[in-house]
């Protein structure tokens, strides 16, 4: 019986499986295994499945170590360009098998880009990360239709595509509007939502409608992409505590780009039959 060590973690409750890509044939249908692993019943549960590969032994004379490459898989075996909360799972992953202390930083090779992680705190149960996300970019506000109500959003990308809302935070507003704005034929690769209130200056409060997820506990670039929102149309701060149904993250908006600031908390691991 052929098997794949999948580990588990989480940030906040946005739960990734990560898998050594080098462990998984060539012939493995990758999509197929995304959907079938992270199957909440079926499966281990995640939103999303990882696919990491660990680089080669640095050569003499690089001032530092290469990034660690990574590939995601939503939970629905979509793609996915970047997870702020599933690179920091994997950078949680890697400082583990190192042995890594508080200060040392690690890179992390993703489809929108390298993101650099700096270890700040660890614990027996998790690991705290300041994430440099990069620049939020396409920042626009449109108003899309939604079942014949007219939609205020702000558009923008964090790596990936993001849609924020500001306005009432409400379980009922997630399923009737945020799962149709995913969907929206104003994103042609879908997109994530994020339905955002600004509570005070340093204090945003949000829910999210994951693309190819649903609703998630967390989202790394739904935070930051919320925050940007909050900062520029609804008079947040640049530094701002976001809050999600998961637990709080920071987020900064610097002259050189965005700061993520959580944790993350390896679960454990599994041989998954293939």
């Amino acid at each position: 019986m052929t098997t794949l060590t999948l580990i588990k973690a989480h940030a906040y409750g946005n739960d990734f499986l990560l898998a050594d890509a080098d462990a998984v044939a060539t012939s493995v249908d990758r999509v197929g295994l995304a959907r079938r692993a992270c199957d909440r019943h079926r499966g281990l549960g995640a939103d999303g499945l990882i696919f990491y590969h660990l680089p080669d032994i640095a050569r003499a004379g690089e001032p530092e170590p290469r990034p660690v490459r990574m590939a995601l898989l939503n939970a629905d075996g979509s793609y996915s360009e970047v997870s702020g909360n599933g690179v920091r799972c994997l950078a949680a992953w890697i400082a583990e098998r190192r042995a890594l202390e508080p200060g040392a930083v690690v890179r992390i090779q993703t489809d929108a880009g390298c993101k650099q992680l700096t270890l700040l705190q660890r614990s027996p149960d998790e690991m705290t990360f300041r994430a440099a996300m990069g620049q939020a970019e396409a920042i626009a506000t449109t108003r899309l239709s939604v079942d014949g109500e007219e939609i205020e959003v702000v558009t923008l990308r964090v790596g990936n595509p993001q849609c924020v809302v500001l306005g009432p935070v409400t379980a009922e507003r997630l399923h009737r509007v945020a799962s149709r704005l995913a969907v929206h034929p104003h994103f042609p690769n879908g997109t994530n939502v994020e339905l955002a209130t600004v509570e005070g200056p340093d204090r945003v409060r949000i829910l999210i409608w994951e693309r190819g997820v649903g609703p998630t506990e967390a989202s790394g670039t739904g935070a930051c992409a919320a925050a940007v929102a909050a900062m520029r149309y609804g008079g947040a701060d640049r530094d701002v505590n976001v809050i999600s149904p998961g637990g709080a993250q920071r987020v900064e908006w610097c002259d050189d780009g965005l700061y993520l600031t959580g944790t993350a908390e390896i679960i454990g691991t599994c041989q998954w039959k293939l």
